[in-house]
Formats: C-alpha cells, structure tokens, sequence
C-alpha cells in the first residue's frame, strides 16, 4: 500500500501545474465471463486524458493500478511503459501548454469491493459488475489524475458480455456493433466516476416538477439489484423517498438537480452503506429486505437514499479541494439526510434516531486518541480512507444541526443556496463555506468554527440547581467540562412525574459559555424530578446529571412520555457506563426494567446492543455470566410478552437469539427451526432462521452438515455469507485454525466472506479458545497491512484485535507493538491505538462495575 498512497503536497504541486480539460474512457468488460485462464482475471482499460499544463514544470504523473500497461502515448509520442510505470503511477516529462495522453493498460478485476468489483452469484452463476472509488480507487479502473480538485468532464465507452446492460454516470445507449456509449458527464472527480455491468433487474420510473421559474424538470429514474433479489426489491418505496427527497431540495436548494438521469443500484458485496456517485448512485444490497423487518430498518434506508441524494450538492455539485475538508460533504449529506427525512417523509421521528444511534458513533469516535477536528489533517490517501469515521459524519452532522439553532434555518439555507450558485462544478474550501454563512446570519463564524470545526473532543453539560426550603429551583447552573469550552445554544428542560408519566413542564433555549452559565430564567420553578441539559437535543455534548435526576432515571425512565427525551437520556446512561461513571450491571437493570416499553424500535435495537456490549465488554468478569443469564431471561420475556407479529416481537426475537446460551434457551431456538415449538405471531422466516443457527452454531449445537443442510434451504450469495460466519462461530479449536487461516494466510475470500468468516472467529462465548490468537495477532498486521488492500487491511486490524482477552497482558502487548513499530504506517497504528483505547475503556469500566458487587 505505501508505493499505492498520494500525499497532500503531491496533489497540490499536481493541480498548481495542470487543468483537466476531458476523458475518454474505453472499457473492454468482455473479460468478466467465460475461463479466466491463469493468473488474475484482467480487463483492457484505454484512456485518453486531455490536460493542459497552467503552471511552471514540464513533468508530472499520471494514477494508475493495473498488472501491466500496454502502451502509453504522449502527444503521439511513444513512451516505454516499462521505464514510465511503477505499478501505481506512470511517470510524464515534456509536457507541452496542451496535451494528450494516451494509456493502455490491462486492469484487474478486483474481489475487495475496491475499483472494478466482480461478483458471480452462487444461486444462477450469473456475474455482476460495480465499480467503487472513493477516496482513490478510480485509478484501479483507468488512468486518471486521481485527486478531488482535478475536475473534469467524462466520456465512457463500455465493450460489454452479450446479454448485458451497462449503466455510468450518464445516459447510455448501445451502437450496432454492440458498445455502450455514455453521455458526456459535468465536470466532477474521479472518485464519483462509475460503471454497474450484468444482467441487473432494473426497474424506471419518473420524476417531475415545474420550477420557480415556470420550466419542467424531468429526471428519469432508474432502480436495480441482482435478479435472484428481484422478488424482494421494493422498489416502489425506494422511489417514494427518491421523489419525496428531490421535492425537499429543490423547494429548499433552489438549484435543480444537475446530473440528468438518477439511477440507484443495490449491489453485492459492498463495504460501504452507499455511494453518491452522480446518475448512477450505488447501495449495498442489504438494504433490499429478504424477510420482515422493522420500520426502523426501513428508515434507516430512506435516510441513506436521502443522503446520498443530498451529495448531488453538496460533493458532487461543489466538492472539497483535498480530503481535509472531507466534511464539506459527509457531515452536510448526514445532516440533511435527517433533516430531510424528517420534513419530507413518512419518518417524522428521525431526530430520535440521530440523537441516539448516529451521534453514539460520534461520542465514541470523539473520545479515541484518534479524534481529530471535524476539519481534519489529510496528509494522504492512507489518512483520508481512515477519516470517513463518526467525527466526520456524525460529529460534523451534530454540529451543523447546532449551527441552524445557531445562525437560525432561513440564513443556513440562504447559505447553501448561495454556496451553490457560486461555487458550482468547482472545489471549495472551509473559508468560503463560513463566507457565505457570514452573509446570510450576520454572526461571526470564524469564532464558531474556531470553536467547533477546528478543536477536538466533547463537552459534558451537567446542572448544578440548587432549592429553597419550599423545594423552589433558587438558581440553574450548567457547567461544562472538556478542553475546549465551547458555546453551545441548548435547552434545558425541567420534567416532574405526573399521573405516572414523567413529563416536562419547563424548559429554557439558552446560550451555554464557558464553565458555568446559570439559566436566570428557571429560577423560582417548581422542584424537578428530571433536569435535561440539552433538551431537543440541540447541542452536540455528552448530558449529565444530577444526583436527583439519575435517581429518577433509574426508577422511571420508562415513564418519560416524549421519545426524543428519553432517546436522550438512554444515550447519556449509556455514556455514563462508558466512561466508567456507572457500573454496567446497573446499566443492564435499567434496559431490562425499562427496555420493554420503549416504543420507538430503532432505540429500542440501540438498547439491546449496549445492553450486550455492557456485559461483553464493561462488566467485571466474574459478573459476566450472571449479566448474560439476565439479559436472555429478559430478552425470553419481552419476547412472550410482545404484541403476535409486532415489530417489537420480532425485535426481541433477534435479541434473544444473540443472548441465548443456556440448555433450555437453546432448546426452544431448536425448536423454532424445526417446528415443534413456535411462538404466538412469530414467522420464522429465512432470516430469522440464519439468527437462531447462529447462537447454535457458536454453542456447538450445529454442525457442519447441520449449517450446510441450511445452506441447501436458502442457496443465496446471502445465505452463503450467514453460512461462513456459523462456519467460523463453532467452538473447535481446528475451526478456528481453519478461519485464522483463510483471513490471514490467503487472499482467496472476497472482501464480503472475510468480513462474515472475522464475525464468526470472534465469539465472546469463547474467549479462551481464541486466546492464543492475540500472540499471532501483533506478528501479522504489519504483513497484512503492507501485502492486502487497504479494506482488508482495516477489516483484518479492526476486527481481529484481541479486545476480548480483556486484561493487563493484551494491553501490554498492545503497548509493546506500537513501540517496537514507531516507524509502521500511521493509518496502521491509528488503528492499534483506537483498539487499545477500547480495550483501556473496558478495563476501567469493569474496575467500576467490580466496585459494585
């Protein structure tokens, strides 16, 4: 990888020397059918790039990763392809004021879902084709100069197995010799480039609107997946939201839609959620919903799909110069995916979803010594592939929703549609974002972002109240706590309980500066049950509270009527036990007391997993099996006790399934796969089978032929990926060899079964099984680092790092490695730090929880 990597200062002097006047891409996809013959399938890629040279210098280079070039023309002159390519850049001198560039090289299908990503579907034999770039992958596919501010127009022609259809970022058409042809793109970046190929089920259908000026707008939609998923394909639901979104930026954005066409294609084996490629968005297949799933689950598809449809301003339409400013895009797409969702869509609660799932990714990433500013140092490609983290998406997100209470909607919008119109098909950076905010609010923004956008880490609120001798408030303070003191615009609410509920009858917007601001407004209120610092959910901080309102948490928190408030304050219990603040056992009470009458799924599936996170990874040791027993015997109850064919049954069915380790618990999981038990309303779907094998599996109550017979049932690329983890989770040292092996020692898995064989390793039923894998673990990662893509690289670092031999001695080791390795790649260590910090946090909140026995 570090010959693969491209750093800041390299695309700088690039783009001071060179404009990008056009493209020409011929693919030769022919190749993806039939016998490969030896060696690594490959196909012919030819491009020919148009540049001008604008700045002093008369050589440069050119972003290519192929397994050989065939010929490599310059202004007709004839280079050596042996002497120019290196294998991941060809070198270019004497350069003339305007050139062209001609490269033939032979590209390698890939099986990691990075560049030209080649499945075969195990039901039909049929192959499926996708291209994914970001943040540089674009040069795996064609010879491009691979950085976001190097914009330029596209023409792709596509040679394609007879029988297919080719999809790209414009509208295609084939000729009479059978070649694809694709309408000539808008200026954009390579890494928004892209190619979908095979026999795709595709579903159309029409978008139209009269804009303000009188015209008619009309975008063709288009929907696709494989088609043994065609029977499942919703497509018409996916439309809905497509429609409803482009309703909500067009009325809000007042600059219609750029790229023509909009089609959405749902694609196997995807690392990413999804992908805002222009025309020609790309999803991962999981979002298309083989058997039942809950509302929230729906939503959180509609959330993606709004996202990305956001992207089409603010990345594609206007795009960062370089990846620092990466959040000029995520963190506004994740934000108006919620915002969108919330005024345009059925799913008028997405802010409880935002409050309690995606900024629990921010406060985590926030707290890791990787933390960065939302506007981060990109030094490369290695750091800006790690950067798509919670900070950037979710934190950026959190501060933007800050930002509106802050500079008010009308002048945040004003200032987008500004944005727009002045920067459109260019790159931009964070000063020009803050200069037309500037304009619109009239506040000062570079103290905002100072504050916000260019520190690091988050604040805790926390009330400081005190009462006269009638039990009225005399004064409410909030006081923050962090290393930046931030200012923060964030409600306070006052709840009591009423007639059983716990309901609000009090609540202050105030302006939160320094250590302590006191909230002169609540004085002389009545007594509170429940003080909520940051009610709404306006701010992004961690909430705190005090010792009368925790008291009521844990005996009412159920009670709260409003579902954002106690999204709230789920997500603050939960940080409490983070960060060792509250014994996890007592947390694990609370979710079982409580979790029951939650009504909102999406925070109830938040509580379930926190809930196993705290007896997995914060409880003391000795209190583990206590902790499991609790939470299956809970898990059993809300599961007999849900409404017959709820959202809820089925939700507590999942969770069951994964807590379930008892003889009896297993025994009724057997019994719902095999029919002699069955629960009131409950429909064992396909699915739902795969989750109760997997518990069975992992306890050593099925076996191969077992696992395999199930695979017989349900003979799908999906079923095959359920069926390698339940392979890998059975409790056989042999097993576990064998999948060490397969992740480790080989490159044969796609990138999609090595993710499913890792899941089914790490078991924390079986930690001593696993043990000795923590040794071998810090021998390895160098090696995989140096030899495997970067998103195996990170799947294999992340997800093999011995954090359940939960103990001094892994940390030690930990520490050891990364002083032996000081000079390892930094994205490699950033990833051994952020899995010690894990593992130090995990100490320390079972020292808490210890403390509580």
């Amino acid at each position: 990888m570090p010959g693969e990597n491209l750093s800041r200062d390299e695309a700088r002097e690039r783009a001071e020397l060179l404009t990008v006047d056009g493209y020409e891409v011929h693919l030769d996809l022919r190749s993806a059918v039939g016998e490969s013959g030896d060696g690594v399938r490959t196909f012919r890629s030819v491009t020919t790039i148009r540049f001008r040279r604008t700045g002093s210098g008369d050589a440069t280079f050119v972003d290519l990763i192929a397994p050989s070039v065939n010929a490599v023309t310059l202004n007709g002159r004839e280079l050596d392809p042996k002497a120019v390519f290196d294998g991941s850049r060809i070198a270019v001198d004497g350069l003339a004021d305007e050139n062209v560039l001609v490269v033939d090289a032979q590209c390698a299908y890939s099986r990691t879902g990075e560049g030209m990503h080649r499945f075969v579907d195990p039901e039909d034999g049929e192959v499926y084709l996708y291209t994914q770039y970001e943040p540089a992958d674009a040069r795996r596919v064609y010879a491009n100069f691979e950085q976001p501010d190097l914009k330029a127009p596209y023409r792709f022609a596509v040679d394609a197995p007879e029988g297919w259809t080719v999809w790209s970022n414009g509208v295609g058409e084939q000729d009479a010799d059978g070649r694809w042809h694709f309408a000539e793109t808008a200026p954009i970046s390579t890494y928004i480039t892209c190619v979908v190929a095979g026999p795709y089920h595709y579903v159309t259908d029409t978008y139209k609107r009269t804009l303000a000026d009188g015209s008619e707008l009309e975008i063709p939609l288009g929907a696709m997946c494989r088609k043994g998923l065609a029977k499942h394909f919703d497509a018409d639901d996916v439309f809905l939201i497509t429609k409803q979104g482009f309703d909500f930026f067009h009325d809000n954005f007042d600059y219609p839609y750029p790229f023509g066409k909009y089609d959405q294609a749902f694609v196997p084996e995807y690392n990413l959620g999804a992908m805002e490629n222009p025309g020609m968005v790309t999803f991962r297949e999981e979002y298309i919903y083989r058997g039942k799933v809950t509302q929230a689950a729906y939503e959180r598809r509609a959330n993606v799909i709004l996202h990305e449809m956001a992207h089409m301003w603010f990345g594609d339409l206007v795009t960062m110069v370089w990846w620092d400013d990466l959040w000029l895009k995520e963190s506004f797409a994740d934000f108006m995916g919620s915002f969108s969702l919330a005024e345009a869509t059925r799913f008028t609660n997405s802010w409880v979803t935002f409050a309690n799932n995606r900024k629990a990714w921010a406060y985590r990433a926030d707290q890791l010594p990787s933390t960065h500013p939302i506007t981060a140092d990109i030094r490369d490609l290695e750091d800006a592939k790690l950067n798509f983290d919670g900070i950037t998406y979710a934190k950026g997100a959190s501060v933007l929703k800050q930002l509106v209470a802050y500079a008010g909607r009308d002048a945040f919008l004003e200032g987008a549609r500004r944005y727009f119109k002045r920067h459109a098909y260019g790159n931009t950076r964070l000063s020009d974002l803050l200069t037309v905010l500037e304009e619109t609010s009239g506040r000062d923004m570079k103290a905002w972002a100072k504050s916000w956008l260019q520190t690091s880490g988050v604040n805790s609120l926390t009330p400081d109240v005190t009462y006269d001798a009638e039990g009225r408030i005399t004064e409410l303070a909030v006081v923050q706590e962090g290393d930046e003191l931030r200012p923060h615009r964030a409600a306070v609410g006052l709840y009591k309980l009423s007639g059983g509920d716990l309901v609000r009858y009090a609540r202050v917007e105030a302006d939160i500066t320094g250590a302590r601001t006191v909230v002169a407004e609540l004085a002389g209120a009545e007594k509170p049950d429940l003080v909520l610092v940051n009610d709404d959910d306006l701010t992004y901080c961690k909430v705190r509270f005090d010792e009368g309102s925790l008291a009521t948490l844990r005996a009412h928190l159920g009670d709260i009527t409003d579902p954002l408030a106690r999204a709230l304050c789920w997500s603050a219990l939960w940080n409490l036990t983070r960060d060792g603040l509250m014994p996890a056992r007592d947390f694990v009470k609370v979710a079982l007391e409580f979790a029951g009458r939650e009504t909102d799924i999406g925070v109830l599936q938040m509580v379930h997993a926190w809930a196993q996170s705290a007896v997995t990874h914060y409880a003391a040791p000795e209190w583990r099996p206590e902790g499991g027993r609790l939470l299956a015997e809970g898990g059993l109850r809300e599961l007999r006790l849900a409404e017959p064919g709820s959202e809820h049954q089925l939700t507590w069915a999942r969770f069951f399934a994964a807590v379930a380790s008892s003889d009896a618990d297993l025994q009724l999981l057997e019994g719902l796969l095999d029919g002699s038990a069955g629960i009131d309303g409950l429909d064992v779907d396909q699915e739902l089978r795969w989750a109760f094998l997997e518990p069975l599996a992992t306890h050593g109550r099925a076996d191969e032929a077992r696992i395999g017979a199930e695979l017989t049932r349900d003979d799908t690329a999906t079923g095959k990926r359920h069926q390698v983890r339940c392979l890998a989770a059975r409790p056989s040292a042999a097993v576990k060899a064998q999948a060490w092996a397969q992740v480790v020692e080989s490159d044969a898995l796609s990138n999609a079964l090595v993710e499913a064989t890792i899941a089914g390793f790490v078991r924390p039923s079986q930690r001593e099984l696993i043990a000795p894998y923590a040794e071998k673990y810090f021998a390895v990662i160098e090696r995989i680092w140096a030899e495997r893509s970067i998103q195996i690289g990170m799947d294999v670092v992340r997800g093999l790092f011995p954090g359940l031999q939960d103990r001094d001695e892994t940390l030690a080791s930990t520490d050891a490695w990364l002083a032996d390795h000081a000079d390892a790649a930094p994205a490699l260590r950033r990833l051994v730090l952020e899995a010690r910090d894990d593992l130090a946090r995990a100490l320390r909140a079972q020292e808490c929880d210890a403390r509580a026995a």
